[in-house]
């Protein structure tokens, strides 16, 4: 059988595909509030909701999956999901290969933090074309991202990479710019979805 852009999208969008999807999003988000699990020791209750950037992520992907699944569609999620796995994918690599760096070792949880965030970014890309959200929603991400940014860099809730707690000021900046990027790829999206399957 050949292999064409159609029937990559069946295959992506299968509910069976999508379920399976679900599963390991949802072990992997799991998995990312476990390792947060000592900052959040140390976090004040007022900001434990921004304090695990790529769990919330992917369980906004979650939900996303299990909406689609059950046939129905949830706008908001959808680019709330889209902006962060995106954003966070990006960060949490450029984060880990910058430790490689400096450090010249970041062992197998590194490299497997790497994978697993660069399939959190490929997997919101990947699904643009199923989106239904409107520039509404998009304004509403923008506010949550952008807050989500100073509550980590004015308030310093910020991931801990203590090998770059030097450069924490570079690193806000990178993050401000990334989160107008992946608001910008958002908007974009609106426009690009109707020459995409869906």
């Amino acid at each position: 059988m050949q292999i064409t852009s159609a029937n990559i999208w069946y295959l992506l969008t299968h509910k069976t595909f999508l379920i399976i999807l679900l599963l390991i999003n949802l072990l992997g988000t799991i998995y990312g509030y476990y390792w947060y699990g000592w900052q959040l020791a140390i976090t004040k209750p007022i900001f434990y909701i921004f304090v695990p950037d790529s769990p919330t992520a992917s369980l906004f992907f979650c939900f996303v999956l299990l909406a689609w699944i059950l046939g129905k569609r949830w706008p908001l999620m959808e680019v709330l999901a889209l902006v962060t796995l995106v954003k966070y994918g990006i960060w949490a690599d450029v984060m880990n290969l910058w430790t490689l760096v400096e450090t010249g070792y970041i062992g197998w949880q590194g490299w497997m933090l790497i994978a697993s965030h660069f399939a959190m970014a490929v997997q919101g890309v990947l699904y643009i074309g199923k989106y239904v959200f409107s520039y509404w929603h998009v304004a509403f991400a923008a506010v949550w991202t952008l807050h989500n940014d100073v509550i980590d860099y004015v308030f310093g809730q910020m991931p801990m990479y203590r090998d770059l707690a030097d450069y924490t000021s570079i690193i806000g900046y990178f993050t401000f710019w990334l989160s107008i990027a992946c608001i910008f790829i958002a908007i974009f999206s609106i426009r690009w979805r109707k020459y995409l399957p869906n």
